[in-house]
């Protein structure tokens, strides 16, 4: 089982390029040594990570993108089989790709920026209706609070007053951003989306 995430940035063509810096360079860190991402139609992606890290890899791609404000994402997360793997993601099928392309499909009907399908309904709508929850926090992320959030997940194993030092902003600044962006919330959600996926796949 892979994990395909397709996104696309909202209103690119309003807002200028700095997002697709941000984007380029968030997508070489989540997608690690095998480095499987591609950017197309100029500002839509694909990028294939472990299905375990799927929450914490949304949460750090939108992170990278609403620093650049007004710039916000939507993305698809797909879980499933591959079939023929390819050099290019775009040449590559399976079930993962097919579940991607469905879930970023179903974004503009359901009116959100972020949908999970796999084969799995019941599942699907237990995380959907988690990640509903965590968009109430991640769509009104400012500046300093996406920047705090992609900050913490690059430095996890951190404290608040080390990421203080780093950013050059005051430990109670850093505390403060993270509250308003809900990160400890968050990083709860991916710990249960987490344990939900190993039960599914055990079953």
């Amino acid at each position: 089982m892979i994990c395909i995430i397709t996104g696309d940035i909202i209103g690119s063509r309003k807002i200028k390029d700095s997002w697709l810096l941000s984007l380029k360079n968030a997508l070489k860190v989540v997608s690690g040594q095998h480095g499987k991402w591609e950017i197309f139609r100029g500002d839509s992606f694909q990028v294939e990570v472990l299905p375990e890290d799927a929450i914490i890899t949304v949460a750090y791609l939108k992170a990278c993108i609403r620093t650049n404000k007004p710039a916000d994402v939507r993305m698809g997360i797909g879980i499933g089989g591959i079939k023929n793997k390819r050099k290019k993601l775009s040449e590559s099928s399976g079930e993962a790709f097919i579940n991607s392309g469905a879930a970023f499909d179903s974004l503009k009907q359901a009116k959100t920026n972020l949908a999970i399908k796999t084969d799995f309904p019941d599942f699907d709508e237990e995380i959907n209706i988690m990640i509903k929850l965590s968009l109430i926090a991640m769509d009104n992320w400012g500046v300093v609070a996406a920047e705090m959030v992609k900050l913490a997940l690059e430095n996890e194993n951190l404290l608040q007053s080390e990421l203080a030092a780093i950013s050059g902003r005051t430990q109670s600044s850093v505390s403060e951003a993270l509250k308003r962006a809900r990160y400890i919330e968050i990083m709860d959600m991916d710990r249960l989306y987490r344990k939900k996926l190993k039960q599914m796949i055990l079953k």
